[in-house]
């Protein structure tokens, strides 16, 4: 294989590395959203049921309440499908041929 293939092969493997960190970035930064999210939503709740047992809370303290609740449960579910499809095993394997093997067969002449 001359010399410029094997480059263009190690650059392929190089770019589909740096796509695949990419996508890695990518879904802890989602992950560290959803959990703000949630952290968020039970501190609203905590708010709510104390003010109501409080009796410092308004009228609607009850459905605010089941409206986290709801919404709690409804992240909850979405975070468990995510986390599901994510550990979904997807090929990362290298096309036969697209890169020269380990300890490759490069020789520079002098």
């Amino acid at each position: 294989m001359p010399f410029m293939d094997k480059m263009k092969a190690g650059a392929a493997q190089a770019a589909q590395k740096a796509q695949q960190a990419a996508k890695a970035g990518q879904a802890k930064f989602d992950e560290a959203k959803a959990k703000r999210e949630q952290d968020a939503m039970f501190r609203d709740l905590g708010a709510a049921v104390y003010a109501q047992r409080t009796g410092s809370g308004d009228a609607n303290a009850a459905g605010e309440i089941d409206r986290l609740v709801a919404a709690l449960k409804e992240h909850e579910e979405t975070a468990a499908v995510a986390a599901e499809a994510a550990a979904t095993p997807t090929s990362t394997e290298p096309d036969s041929g697209s890169a020269p093997a380990a300890g490759g067969d490069f020789k520079l002449d002098d």
